[in-house]
């Protein structure tokens, strides 16, 4: 299903599970940037102990960005990587597990999506390279400005596929980065990292899920742990609620549409490369010492709290009167499995259900209307009662005619309303700009080279008007510099439009007419509707591809080898007598290996990421294989506006005659290609103060070459298998860096192994419940919050996990350290008349707040809404962070004192002000820079025996 469309509904119909994240940013001091601190309490009101990074969500915006401008090299790929999972760690802070997880080879069914993409991703890219040069070519013979062209190789993002050079390089980086921050960052201390890279075969998000589902049936999980995953797919939220889980949170990059983007040629904003004119570039600051700032700010991060969405079903999914027991857990697997026809990676969505038309709603009301007389749920632990789904999809099927109808009265409405915007649009601008000096200007342009200064703006604006209405031997369009001169950049007529509607795509189906069906399958699979047998087989496939997807969701990719035969899916009302169909898989299939894969999805365009030998095959027009590697393919856009929303019709793959071109350049490989084409495993890291290391380390020494079994009271009860690695990072020995521009690991003291899941018989059944033990979160929601929708107003998240923070304010103490560290009566800096709130401690010599008396400014950058103090007492309690007994959030001042290094704690509650009254910065020391350590003394309070002061 389409991500923005998909969660763009989600979070309209349940805006309650978003939150914003609260992110604390790095400090700099002199010039040194001093890093956050993750071993200390979340901000954000919670304490996840595993992260979970679907990684290829990261690479993408890491190594082409959309709205900045990319990365000069790959080692500053590589960097930028780093950047965005320490930014993550820092919001997150797991206190267990961090498992990092890169697609490797998928299963058949989705290399049919991945071979699209690439192929369409390199025919995009080329075209824009061909516009691009055309565009600057046209604006330099016209006179424009351009800077010079860069004289680099364009980044082909097909590269980020497994079994390429790439990925391979991407691989040792991370675990030198690994490495880099169990030896060097406090949040990692007692971390167990888990690196699954692209040599380990399935997509990232499965591998993870596949992790988790093993590691539930094992006798000590703790059915309590809190899981944070990271990821921008919209599947991700049906995986998580598929776990079943009772503490699982999403955090993406909040989806913002229209960001801007820089221009491929001027590399300004504000317009695309078609629409470049060539324009010098305005100088940004006085000095132009803002040239390379960009205008967009950093994305933000928001948490999609699935125990939310939870509640929100259960309240939805809720049926009285029922013959069979309601069982939530059930429904909300029938509820992700109807999600499932509006589109997902596996298969194309059925005609009749748009996300955008409420068809998730449309199926659910059916699900309710329906289920009393089904006898039952439609699934059970990721397999599909397809005697049930017939009724429901027949249900559908009834309707059909009436929502094709709907959707051509709604296109047509919206062209309407769309010609009358622009109709008023053009009545409402001005027929005549004026032109030469009196042209307007963006603000600040008027200094840049060219533009013209009038000498005397009256007399030029007299000229014009005389220009326009009594001068018969002048053009209309040229106006006069102050000279009375004609100006060749002249007032221009705003050129009309041509057409008040912007052409349509040509839809030769026509589904709101009647004899719709016919036509469908007459254009889309060029067969008759009357071709019974064909439309029979077009729909077993669909429903094995249902089954397929649901049991990869619950239990795990049951066929390697399966995938839906066709561009386009079958009418739900052809979903008759599907009870009896079958919805077994042949059991034993392999997942293909990293270059075979490379040979499935990529064009002939990239095919410089293959061997020689084996890039032959692509372009060789004797090849047995060459009709794979279509140069030019059609995209129809099957009743969509745009290209990207079309069916790229290209030849489905035949894996038997693509594995027999194979074998005969098979023997070509060099012993690196042969080693990228192997399948991998996962590597596990931990360092010198986890429990694990000792064990670990043992084993290397003894030389075990036997797998050995994970202990699971040395790992927060996880198990697996552990073997050892031949390229180990082990302690004492240096882990050198891949990027020339980082350095090597002199002193490292962090170990590697490889690692395995648990293993079950392949035809064992992992049970989709809520495991014994589990304890639901507390009720979010209020009455209120099912009243709460985005439709018809703003609906604004709120921060972090805690319901109850409140608006950041100064309250008691804060004004009483101002009264302790500010010179009273010498009006001296912008705090020089503050007074406190009206409740204050006797001997406050200072006046109550008047009224209209502005407000305190923020006093501490690091201070957290829900902080607040309630007078002396409080301030010296400061509580201490313990996974096991629940964390409390620490109060500000005492975070603020914590940063400070233990030799200063004896002047750690000194003055906190300079001159001026402002609070100077810290340095590295603890200190303060450039002011002498005098003033008020606190006493230390008196020892309670519950809190260490040494």
């Amino acid at each position: 299903m389409g991500v923005p469309a998909f969660f763009r509904w989600l979070s309209r119909k349940y805006p309650s599970i978003i939150v914003n994240c609260v992110e604390e940013k790095p400090k700099e001091c002199n010039g040194v940037k001093i890093p956050v601190d993750a071993s200390k309490p979340n901000p954000n009101d919670v304490e996840f102990d595993n992260l979970y990074l679907d990684m290829n969500g990261i690479i993408h915006p890491c190594t082409h960005p959309e709205d900045k401008p990319a990365p000069k090299n790959e080692d500053e790929m590589m960097v930028a990587i780093f950047e965005y999972i320490d930014r993550l760690f820092n919001i997150v802070r797991p206190r267990r597990l961090l498992y990092m997880a890169i697609d490797g080879v998928a299963p058949r069914a989705k290399m049919n999506q991945q071979r699209s993409r690439r192929f369409r991703a390199s025919k995009e890219g080329m075209e824009a390279a061909v516009e691009k040069q055309r565009v600057r070519e046209e604006i330099l013979s016209k006179g424009g400005f351009l800077p010079p062209e860069e004289i680099k190789e364009r980044f082909d993002s097909n590269c980020i596929t497994p079994g390429t050079e790439f990925m391979d390089n991407l691989a040792k980086c991370l675990r030198y980065y690994i490495a880099d921050r169990l030896n060097n960052d406090p949040g990692w201390k007692n971390l167990t990292v888990i690196l699954s890279d692209a040599s380990a075969p399935g997509e990232g998000e499965h591998k993870i899920m596949d992790y988790i589902r093993r590691q539930r049936a094992q006798p000590n999980h703790d059915p309590n742990t809190h899981h944070c995953l990271c990821g921008a797919d919209a599947d991700l939220i049906m995986l998580g609620l598929a776990t079943h889980e009772p503490n699982f949170t999403i955090i993406r990059e909040e989806f913002k549409p229209n960001k801007p983007k820089p221009c491929g040629l001027c590399n300004q904003f504000g317009h695309e490369v078609k629409d470049c004119e060539g324009l010098p570039r305005e100088k940004k600051g006085k000095h132009d010492e803002l040239a390379d700032s960009l205008p967009c700010a950093e994305g933000e991060f928001i948490f999609l709290r699935l125990n939310v969405l939870r509640e929100y079903l259960e309240r939805e999914l809720t049926m009285a009167s029922l013959p069979f027991t309601f069982d939530v857990e059930r429904s909300i697997d029938d509820w992700v499995f109807m999600c499932f026809f509006v589109g997902n990676d596996f298969l194309p969505h059925l005609p009749s259900l748009e996300i955008r038309e409420g068809a998730i709603d449309r199926l659910v009301n059916i699900y309710k209307n329906v289920v009393h007389k089904t006898g039952g749920y439609l699934t059970e632990s990721g397999y599909v009662n397809l005697q049930r789904v017939q009724m429901i999809m027949l249900a559908v099927g009834e309707v059909e005619d009436s929502i094709f109808k709907k959707r051509k009265d709604d296109e047509d409405s919206f062209r309407r309303r769309q010609k009358e915007k622009r109709k008023r649009m053009k009545r409402d601008q001005p027929a005549f700009s004026p032109g030469g000096i009196l042209t307007p200007h963006a603000l600040g342009s008027r200094n840049s080279p060219g533009s013209q200064v009038a000498s005397n703006p009256r007399q030029a604006a007299y000229e014009m008007r005389m220009q326009n209405n009594s001068s018969p031997s002048v053009s209309p369009n040229t106006s006069f510099t102050s000279d009375g001169s004609p100006s060749p950049i002249g007032g221009i007529k705003r050129k009309a439009e041509d057409s008040d509607s912007e052409p349509e795509p040509e839809d030769n189906v026509r589904l709101w007419e009647a004899g719709w069906k016919q036509r469908y399958y007459k254009n889309k699979f060029d067969v008759d509707a009357a071709d019974e047998k064909f439309r029979r087989k077009v729909v077993q496939s669909y429903v094995e591809g249902l089954c397929w997807v649901l049991r990869y969701y619950y239990q795990g990719c049951a066929s390697w080898k399966w995938y839906y035969p066709f561009h386009y899916a079958p009418f739900a009302s052809d979903f008759e007598g599907i009870a009896d169909m079958p919805s077994d898989f042949e059991k034993g299939t392999k997942p293909f290996k990293p270059l075979e894969q490379l040979m499935g999805v990529f064009p002939a365009a990239s095919g410089n990421f293959l061997p020689p030998s084996w890039r032959k095959l692509m372009s060789d027009p004797d090849s047995s294989i060459i009709d794979f590697y279509p140069e030019d393919f059609a995209i129809d856009l099957n009743g969509k506006k745009y290209a990207w929303q079309g069916v790229a019709l290209l030849p489905f793959v035949d894996e038997r005659r693509l594995r027999a071109a194979l074998e005969e350049v098979y023997p070509d490989l060099t012993p690196e290609e042969t080693k990228r084409n192997s399948l991998g495993g996962d590597v596990l890291f931990v360092g010198k103060h986890h429990p694990l290391h000792d064990f670990i380390l043992e084993l290397y020494q003894t030389g075990s070459t036997e797998p050995v079994d994970v202990p699971p009271e040395l790992c927060h009860g996880m198990q697996g298998k552990f073997s050892l690695d031949e390229e180990a990072v082990l302690p004492d020995q240096i882990v050198c860096s891949p990027v020339p521009m980082l350095r090597d690991l002199a002193q490292n003291t962090a170990i590697s192994i490889n690692f395995k899941d648990p293993q079950f018989a392949e035809d064992y059944i992992f049970k989709a419940v809520m495991l014994p033990g589990a304890r639901k979160p507390a009720p979010v929601l209020k009455p209120s919050d099912w009243e709460k929708s985005s439709n018809g107003r703003q609906w604004k998240p709120q921060l972090g996990f805690s319901r109850d923070r409140r608006p950041v304010h100064l309250d008691q103490a804060a004004f009483r350290t101002l009264g302790h560290v500010m010179p009273r009566g010498s009006g001296a800096g912008i705090y020089g008349n503050a007074a406190p709130p009206p409740a204050t401690y006797q001997g406050n010599l200072y006046r109550p707040l008047l009224r209209g008396q502005a407000q305190i400014p923020k006093l501490m950058s690091n201070m957290r809404p829900q902080d607040s103090w309630r007078g002396p007492p409080p301030l010296f309690q400061q509580q201490r962070f313990d996974r096991g007994v629940g964390a409390e959030p620490l109060l500000p001042w005492n975070r603020m004192l914590q940063t400070q290094n233990a030799a200063f704690q004896p002047n750690q509650y000194q003055m906190l002000a300079g001159p001026g009254g402002y609070p100077p910065r810290r340095d590295d020391r603890g200190g303060r820079q450039g002011y002498p350590r005098e003033g008020r003394k606190y006493p230390l309070p008196p020892p309670s025996g519950r809190y260490s002061w040494n």
